[in-house]
């Protein structure tokens, strides 16, 4: 039976970033056209790359289907349909795919605005590699690291996508079903169900339980689950989203009433339409009605045109406005009044409009690339200004390496809205799964804070863990498979009760399996005699079908069977026990009857007149149909 392989691509695209480096290391020179030292840091002069999803243990060739559970997590998308062979199919939701799409739009543009001739390659040497300090040595497999894909492969690899809906079931070759679930993280965000007909897994990933602009978390449906597959939780525990947001409101404030301006690195989607909606409602209060916002991304109209439409992926308060109708999203007003401008690049109409103090909206968070590189160096130089790092994917500190010296204002305000460990616990409590598999890092406090026994996941029975590349068998014991009868079949059976409300049927038929899928069908018939006077030899005579021999069922009440062994004349009877049932030993007759839950052996030596006669005692306690 072929079951089908599911690959859940979770891993996001990552990107390298500075560390520490002495120039006294032999591998310098050898890589000093490679590598460039600013402020007692160093940095891979080359165009941005890229790490892939691990490819070593699984032939991606051979995986059917890829579950994406949110924009975040399709980045690497087209290095795996157009560069590993992979044929199968990309299961997301319309929204997933959509803003999937900008982000990675964005990112290709803002990769071929500054081409790069060559790429940095010698320092990737193994042996040069592991004399660079920590933690450039310890970068995992720089050998496979890849330049950004173009749009074509980007458009490839979309058209590769097949949109579903929230609690819609998806047939996966007869073997499992899929349905995706509302996680409560992103617009068109998912967690996963993967279920066969006995067996229930939940993969949850990115999710969580705060009210925001997407549809909460869908909870019901992840209980019952023999195992639940739990990563995604949030990268900064300790911070919490809505005191985060207040400190974002109140430093960018204080900036420009200074007479500052504010830049704030970020993603062309997510938690941005949190934020404006914050600063719609802060700004009156806050003395900011004069001061403009600035957008600035190759995709931010389609962005801001995308968060509008898709409103059934909404919370209910933002789905109710549209029915009004009414924009879900204030900065549909924002926009309007002229308070917040979008522009695809620092170039032609923004160069025009643009006017200071003001606060910047712009990619990449990681600082090495997009237009956020020029308003660094535009307002580094300058204690009056501040950047804001919202996003929490990348250290803010190795961000600002290549800047430094920097005189402007740095502010740390992850906003991190996916499950904490509070909510975790909360969360398996309410859903009560079986088993639950996660990265090993939750099961321990963060090496930083090893006394806070609160960042780990409690639950009972304890959490099985895994190590990157690590192989887990999960703990299914499969005992049924589920076959369906055809009607004519069933409509000849003909049930005998063999006890109170239980009725029993024998059947004779042909076990038909096709995509995983059994059926019983009934028996050929035989063909009918061909009429002429050729004889036909006895080979080709179709053999009449033997009567079945009646089926026996029960169990054997030791004590009482002793009872009737003595009294049909068996004496010197001993009973011993075994782990499988019992040994009744007859010590005249050198007769053994070894009586077990599902079968019963007589064994004697060369005495049938004794076996048959045993064997009808037995029969006596069996009931027969």
């Amino acid at each position: 039976m072929q079951c089908a392989q599911i690959q859940i691509n979770h891993h996001y695209v990552g990107l390298w970033t500075g560390h520490d480096f002495h120039p006294q290391f032999p591998s310098f020179a050898t890589c000093s056209k490679e590598l460039k030292e600013c402020s007692g840091h160093v940095f891979v002069d080359s165009v941005p790359e890229f790490c892939l999803p691990e490819t070593e243990l699984i032939d991606l060739s051979t995986v059917d289907v890829i579950l994406i559970s949110n924009y975040h997590c399709m980045m690497a998308l087209p290095y795996i349909t157009e560069h590993t062979g992979f044929t199968g199919t990309v299961y997301a939701t319309e929204p997933t795919v959509q803003i999937g799409r900008l982000l990675m739009e964005e990112l290709v543009n803002f990769i071929e605005r500054v081409p790069k001739a060559q790429s940095a390659s010698l320092w990737k040497n193994k042996d040069i590699q592991r004399l660079l300090p920590s933690p450039l040595k310890d970068a995992v497999e720089v050998s496979t690291w890849r330049r950004c894909y173009t749009m074509q492969e980007v458009n490839s690899a979309l058209s590769k996508i097949q949109l579903v809906g929230y609690s819609q079931k998806i047939e996966l070759f007869g073997a499992v079903q899929v349905t995706p679930l509302s996680s409560g993280y992103a617009l068109g965000s998912s967690n996963w169900i993967i279920q066969s007909h006995y067996e229930k897994v939940s993969y949850v990933s990115g999710s969580s339980l705060l009210t925001t602009h997407p549809q909460p978390m869908d909870q019901a449906s992840l209980k019952n689950s023999d195992v639940l597959v739990l990563t995604g939780l949030t990268q900064i525990p300790t911070a919490n989203p809505d005191g985060m947001v207040g400190e974002f409101c109140s430093n960018l404030a204080l900036t420009v009433r200074n007479g500052g301006n504010v830049l704030v690195p970020c993603y062309p989607s997510g938690v941005i339409y949190d934020l404006l909606e914050c600063l719609y409602q802060y700004i009156d209060s806050a003395g900011l009605s004069n001061i403009p916002f600035y957008f600035i991304s190759p995709v931010a109209n389609s962005s801001l045109e995308f968060s509008q439409i898709f409103a059934e992926w909404l919370c209910h308060n933002k789905q109710t406005k549209v029915y009004l109708p009414e924009p879900p999203f204030p900065h549909a007003e924002l926009i309007q009044t002229n308070k917040l401008r979008h522009y695809p690049s620092i170039h032609g109409d923004f160069s025009n409009d643009f006017r200071q103090p003001c606060v910047v909206f712009t990619g990449h968070p990681s600082l090495r690339f997009g237009d956020v590189v020029h308003f660094m160096e535009l307002w580094g130089k300058s204690s009056l200004n501040t950047v804001i790092f919202t996003e929490p994917d990348f250290s803010y500190l190795e961000a600002l390496a290549p800047y430094q010296p920097l005189a402007m204002k740095c502010i740390y305000c992850p906003i991190d809205t996916r499950l904490n460990f509070i909510q975790v616990s909360k969360l398996l409590k309410e859903v009560q799964p079986l088993h639950v598999v996660c990265p090993e890092q939750y099961t321990q406090p963060p090496p930083a804070q090893s006394h806070r026994m609160d960042l780990m996941i409690d639950c009972q029975p304890p959490a099985m863990s895994y190590r990157r590349a690590e192989v887990l068998a999960l703990p299914f014991k499969r005992l049924f498979e589920k076959i369906e009868i055809m009607p004519e079949l069933a409509d000849s059976l003909v049930p005998m009760e063999i006890k109170p409300g239980i009725s029993l049927a024998t059947v004779s038929a042909v076990l038909h399996t096709k995509d995983n899928k059994h059926v019983l069908q009934p028996p050929p018939r035989p063909a009918p005699p061909t009429s002429g006077k050729k004889r036909k030899r006895a080979s080709e005579d179709i053999p009449d079908c033997k009567v079945l021999k009646p089926l026996l069922s029960g169990s054997i009440p030791v004590e009482q069977f002793v009872q009737t062994l003595e009294k049909h004349g068996f004496s010197d009877v001993k009973v011993e026990d075994t782990a499988k049932g019992h040994i009744v030993l007859l010590q005249e007759a050198e007769t053994l009857i070894q009586i077990e839950e599902d079968s019963t052996h007589i064994i004697c030596d060369n005495d049938e007149m004794l076996r048959v006669r045993l064997r009808d005692l037995v029969l006596k306690f069996l009931q027969k149909f």
